[in-house]
């Protein structure tokens, strides 16, 4: 099932964070933890899913991606802490 979302995935609790888009989260999440994708995430080991928002288009949730990379990192964290205060990996949760 494709749904566009934005998601934060975090290092650690107050660690390196990485803001991403995706239309199949569970998936895009799993290619970030096995290191499928190359880059960032797999160098800094970030790969704890901290924070997500589901969108209706795909462009509305590129805006918010692109949005929120503009944020100061005070911001980032307060989005993440308002809906997920102990920094839970919410990957298991997800439906897949």
């Amino acid at each position: 099932m494709k749904e566009p979302c934005v998601y934060i995935l975090a290092s650690r609790r107050n660690g390196t964070l990485y803001i991403g888009v995706t239309s199949n989260l569970s998936a895009r999440v799993h290619d970030h933890r096995t290191g499928i994708i190359p880059g960032f995430t797999s160098r800094y080991h970030v790969h704890r899913l901290v924070w997500f928002e589901a969108h209706e288009t795909m462009e509305a949730a590129i805006l918010r991606e692109k949005q929120l990379k503009r944020w100061r990192r005070d911001w980032k964290l307060r989005v993440i802490e308002n809906t997920n205060p102990e920094w839970v990996d919410l990957f298991d949760g997800l439906a897949r």
